[in-house]
């Protein structure tokens, strides 16, 4: 996916985080290199049956400060800063030497050198989007203003609704062509109307103003058409489906033809922005997402004025390119989207700015290069071992469990039997070679990279799927399971300390690594990925008994993270929350259980640091987890982010699993106590 810092929303998967010589002291500063298990994080005067997550880490809690250009900070931040720092000697190194034109060190040493030149980039100001500019003031009729929204879709930004183009989840062997809610400004539908956001939206109208002042309107001019903006955003939201809403991907599919959507929303002028797009004319059908939204979409298109429409068009394509453009507008983006709606203090770096937009537009490149210095051929070996050993457990699992009856039973083997899993990089690298790269063109480095990336995904539209695809570039400290492909990948950026340690014993990295592989592995069965078959296909093959129970052991789940507060009278929402909640559930489960297994025929494992292989599994699990966040971040992601917060994840799965109240001698009266029927068990 491409996100608002690097142009437009043409989403291509359904899815489902050492220095270089020149790093100022400051930085240097902060530690890179960072254990799996550390007991110098652990409060050991907290009870573990009292508040899990500070004995695991409370030390950490009370020494760590979030860096001043960080929203949060935690085991995931610590790892992808590191990173960071190893992507920065790559680029930096790349970019001091010559390389062949057209050549991948050509493409990632110029693209960086483009985004460190800040000279040039202020020097030019406005001009890299002159031209995109004078196209929306001179449009003579919606029509021609939608020939350069179609333009801005492909390059740079995203008004009035979201595309994307990837495996139809009914037949998901071949790409198809949606249409999602989109076009907002702000995080989610609930910062338009509720009152807790009131301060957001006065917020917003500033700052919408502000980058139109800065663009060359007049002050007054500015704020009446931030008003037009908020207003027309706010008629837009009306009709749009909250977060824990556009999870149901039943609901959020709705196919129909080409023609038939055109009929139906008719004031979108479907027809010219598929022609536009250049959408194969083989293509015949669309997938909606939210019909609704395109309904009201549809009326405020007709209803408002080609003044209005420009006006917002105008602030979206400002919205879009302000984090390539000059000091000023950057600044000034990122004080609202960073400090106002996260509490950042302070802009990341310019290196990791500069090195963050290499990743999002030509990633596959900086990972070839990534891949040749930082993830040696052992790690993909063990990794595969580790990754055999979680499935068996979970195989065992889904052949015994006794609230499944036989028929969805063996629907469920046929589909785990089919799980492919992708370790550290593609097998095959996307191929650049015909995106230019300039050493003095940001702007525009950035614009032909989302291009090409569009025209890639679009031109795809009726063929096969490719299954070797990835969703997420090598460096990425993160994993993925794909329903549609029905596969879990693990890029190389997360093989790493604290998840993978090799100084570790197997207790820490079962804990860690291991319950990732689990997580991922339990998203096939969550209350979503459980609707898709073995190939990937939306189809319903659970009997309604079997469905019947999922559900009401899910709810135990929902309830459960309803009852946690992320602030003082902040509720963590547990159906927004419930597939990732499901997953971390089972990946501890089945980690645990590939831990025992793995330790049977063996002497009992001396205790490490004064604490049991047990123990150190779910304290491992526990430190991987620890989070802090400004608040105005905590209050985003629980608004919109269907992850329950780091510091929740610690201990929420732990208190339905039986043998973490052995390790510690948890017992009824300590606050961590569920009683048994209160505990939830899936899988």
């Amino acid at each position: 996916m491409i996100s608002r810092r690097l142009l437009p929303l043409i989403a291509v998967l359904p899815a489902a985080a050492p220095l270089a010589a020149s790093v100022a002291a400051a930085e240097a500063s902060r530690p890179l290199v960072d254990p799996g298990f550390a007991i110098e994080r652990m409060d050991l005067s907290v009870a573990p049956g009292t508040d899990f997550a500070r004995f695991a880490a409370g030390k950490w809690y009370e020494t760590t400060q979030i860096p001043a250009d960080k929203s949060r900070w935690g085991g995931f931040d610590e790892l992808r800063e590191q990173n960071w720092a190893a992507l920065r000697e790559i680029v930096e190194e790349t970019a001091a030497q010559p390389a062949a034109a057209g050549s991948v060190p050509q493409k990632v040493g110029d693209f960086y050198a483009s985004a460190m030149d800040t000279a040039r980039i202020n020097a030019l100001g406005l001009k890299p989007i002159e031209a995109d500019l004078a196209a929306i003031a001179d449009a003579k009729d919606k029509e021609a203003l939608f020939h350069q929204v179609a333009q801005m879709h492909l390059r740079i930004g995203s008004p009035f609704l979201g595309l994307a183009f990837f495996p139809d989840q009914k037949q998901s062997d071949v790409y198809g062509f949606y249409l999602f809610q989109g076009g907002l400004s702000l995080p989610s539908k609930e910062y338009y109307f509720s009152e807790k956001f009131a301060r957001e939206r006065w917020e917003f109208v500033g700052h919408v103003a502000k980058m139109l002042e800065l663009a060359g309107e007049p002050r007054a001019a500015a704020f009446q058409q931030a008003e037009t903006v908020f207003a027309l955003e706010k008629a837009l939201a009306e009709n749009a489906k909250l977060p824990v809403e556009l999870r149901d991907r039943l609901a959020n599919y709705n196919k129909m033809t080409i023609d038939a959507a055109a009929s139906a929303y008719a004031g979108l002028p479907l027809k010219q922005l598929v022609q536009e797009l250049g959408v194969p004319a083989t293509v015949r059908d669309v997938i909606v997402g939210q019909p609704k939204f395109f309904e009201g979409l549809s009326k405020e298109l007709q209803a408002r004025s080609l003044d209005e429409l420009k006006v917002y068009t105008r602030w979206q394509l400002l919205r879009a390119a302000a984090p390539l453009l000059s000091e000023p507008l950057e600044a000034e983006s990122f004080r609202f989207y960073g400090t106002v709606l996260n509490g950042t203090p302070q802009q990341e770096p310019r290196w990791q700015r500069a090195t963050k937009a290499v990743d999002g537009a030509i990633g596959e490149a900086l990972g070839q290069l990534y891949v040749e210095k930082r993830f040696p051929p052992a790690a993909r070996a063990r990794m595969m071992e580790l990754i055999e050993n979680v499935k068996a457990v979970m195989r065992d699992r889904l052949a015994q469990l006794e609230w499944m009856t036989e028929p969805t039973r063996q629907k469920a083997l046929e589909k785990f039997s089919r799980f492919r899993a992708m370790i550290g990089y593609p097998a095959k690298w996307r191929d650049y070679s015909s995106v230019e790269i300039k050493r003095d063109d940001y702007f525009g480095n950035a614009a032909r990279a989302a291009y090409f990336n569009s025209r890639r995904v679009i031109d795809r539209l009726g063929r096969k799927v490719d299954k070797d695809e990835w969703g997420m570039t090598p460096p990425t400290v993160n994993a993925y399971f794909s329903s549609v492909t029905n596969q879990i990948v693990f890029p190389a950026g997360i093989l790493q300390p604290p998840f993978f340690d090799v100084r570790m014993d197997d207790a820490v990295n079962y804990g860690a690594i291991a319950a990732v592989i689990g997580h991922e592995i339990t998203h096939g069965f969550d209350d979503q990925g459980r609707r898709s078959d073995a190939d990937g296909n939306l189809v319903d093959w659970w009997t309604p008994e079997d469905e019947a129970r999922f559900k009401e052991r899910a709810q135990m789940l929902v309830a459960q993270y309803n009852s946690y507060e992320a602030l003082p009278g902040l509720h963590v929402n547990g159906q927004l929350t419930l597939g990732e909640n499901i997953a971390d559930l089972g990946g501890v489960s089945i980690a645990f259980e590939a831990l025992q297994r793995s330790l049977r025929g063996q002497p009992t494992p001396p205790k490490i640091d004064g604490f049991t292989a047990e123990q150190r599994f779910f304290i491992s699990w526990a430190q991987q987890w620890r989070t802090q966040f400004r608040d105005d971040a905590l209050r985003l992601q629980v608004a919109r982010d269907p992850h329950a917060p780091g510091n929740i994840r610690a201990f929420g799965p732990l208190v339905n699993f039986q043998p973490f109240y052995d390790a510690f001698a948890v017992k009824e009266g300590d606050r961590m106590w569920r009683s048994p029927a209160q505990r939830a068990k899936i899988w």
